[in-house]
């Protein structure tokens, strides 16, 4: 019997089927806005990209990793591609892994996927040290590095001759005296001068051309071609640099240099940080001489303390001859001798110290100074500064009449103070005391004539000094006083304390 159904039902079921299509034509409507809106949140462009690293220090053989960050941080498209200038030098890996492959420089690039936005991380390649220890290797290696393609060429050539006639006074064979030296024009080069029954020889051992000397890349290449070479492996090692300097001041601020200054093409110089770097992939030496301006500062002597056991510098401007190699180099071939080393070169001076009379580069009758600094003591020297310096903020001015040793005008002028007198005025008399234990545990000799040159202001007494420098900031807030505050010395002596 066929079904039959009552209009009433019949009703409802055609209302039931409308309130479905209308039901389902807006839930279709909402997943399509849905779908919409997700799509949207979805994709966000890419606007920059930045790297772990700017600069990389490496040696052959050794891996490091760059991170790559993307802005903004849920961009979605995060891909990046990532390159090498010199894949003989460095290679990358698709994640930004870095393998070292042979001494040099190149750029590692990464460019993302959305955009095309690059960022790129310089990368410098060291030899590495030999990791053997062969039995008959040498006794002794000195590298004087001479940063002279400046205005002091002139001086660095009487300085070699000088070194030729202190080398004929040393006649062992297994003492090597090498000698980077740059003068200017397309000449760089290494040499070593020798003796042969009290003939001094000079050999070359390679040929750079023209350069810049104060380059992370150049100053690697000539300390690796030394102590990376097996005929210069020694028991111990020395290193002179050689140039015009400014303590540890960074460039560029303005109207200061740091270590080194080129001008073969443009003003290059070095700055702190990259020069300890280098010192990564060198040995450790038994004493770091500087023959430049300002250099014995508490401040570079604290950032050199893992190199060195001995540092020798002036804390002021070094006399137009500069040390005296003819007296000095046989003291850089004895184990140990950093304090002969300065209280020869402080002799030579106070010889011909005659306040100033008469005074040229040829005559320097103006006197000199020299520090030679224990660096086994710095940080014990840095506890007790930090322990000890007062607990509110100190103002600059009250120490303005500390001693300084930078006599140059204020567009110049840096600030290297007098490290004892300063300690003296911020330290009850008890604490001094207590500080001053310290301080002379670490300088293992300083000799000064009675004045000293500046090349700004003339003579000036030398009187109560101490031979290393503290730098005092004119004001808190300039730019030399922020570089400041970066430095290894600001954070472990604690001088956040003083309000600098």
């Amino acid at each position: 019997m066929p079904q039959t159904f009552e209009p009433a039902y019949m009703e409802r079921m055609m209302e039931t089927r409308s309130h479905f299509k209308i039901s389902l034509f807006f839930l279709l409507l909402l997943c399509g806005t849905l779908v919409s809106c997700e799509q949207d949140e979805a994709v966000v462009s890419v606007e920059g990209i930045t790297l772990s690293h700017d600069m990389l220090l490496m040696g052959v053989g050794e891996t490091a990793k760059l991170t790559a960050t993307l802005l903004p941080e849920n961009a979605t498209n995060r891909q990046v591609f990532w390159e090498s200038a010199d894949e003989n030098v460095v290679t990358v890996s698709t994640e930004g892994v870095l393998e070292a492959c042979e001494a040099g420089q190149t750029t590692v690039t990464a460019t993302t996927h959305d955009g095309g936005f690059t960022a790129s991380c310089t990368v410098y390649v060291a030899q590495k040290l030999p990791e053997d220890d062969p039995a008959d290797k040498e006794k002794r290696t000195v590298l004087v590095y001479i940063a002279g393609d400046n205005n002091l060429a002139s001086f660095a050539k009487q300085d070699m001759e000088e070194m030729k006639e202190g080398m004929a006074s040393v006649v062992s064979g297994s003492l090597h005296l090498l000698v980077y030296a740059d003068l200017g024009g397309d000449d760089a080069k290494l040499v070593e001068i020798s003796s042969q029954d009290g003939v001094t020889m000079e050999k070359t051992i390679k040929e750079y051309g023209a350069r810049n000397s104060t380059g992370v890349a150049e100053t690697l290449e000539v300390f690796g071609d030394v102590f990376s070479n097996p005929d210069y492996q020694s028991e111990s090692y020395g290193l002179v640099y050689w140039s015009h300097c400014d303590g540890w001041i960074p460039y560029p601020v303005p109207s200061t240099r740091w270590i080194g200054q080129d001008t073969g093409d443009g003003d290059n110089r070095m700055n702190l940080s990259d020069f300890v770097q280098i010192l990564q992939y060198a040995p450790h030496f038994d004493f770091i001489m500087f023959d430049a301006c300002f250099m014995q500062s508490v401040e570079v002597a604290y950032a050199l303390r893992h190199y060195t056991d001995y540092y020798v510098a002036s804390p002021t401007e070094t006399p137009g001859p500069g040390a005296p190699y003819d007296r000095i180099l046989p003291y850089m071939f004895i184990q140990g001798a950093a304090v002969e080393i300065a209280r020869t070169y402080y002799e030579v001076y106070e010889e011909k110290y005659a306040a100033g009379e008469g005074l040229s580069n040829s005559n320097w009758t103006a006197g000199a100074s020299i520090c030679a600094v224990k660096t086994d003591g710095l940080e014990a020297l840095a506890s007790a500064t930090r322990q000890l310096l007062p607990e509110e903020p100190v103002e600059v001015s009250s120490l303005q009449e500390v001693f300084s040793y930078d006599r140059r005008s204020s567009l110049s002028k840096v600030g290297y103070y007098d490290y004892v007198e300063m300690m003296s005025l911020l330290l009850p008399e008890d604490d001094f005391e207590v500080w001053k234990q310290a301080f002379d545990a670490v300088v293992a000799y300083w000799g000064t004539t009675p004045m000293n040159y500046s090349s700004s202001g003339g003579l000036f007494s030398m009187e109560g000094t101490c031979g290393v420098s503290h730098y005092i900031p004119a004001s808190v807030t300039s730019e030399a006083a922020e570089a400041y505050r970066s430095t290894e010395w600001y954070e472990a002596a604690g001088l956040s304390r003083l309000g600098w």
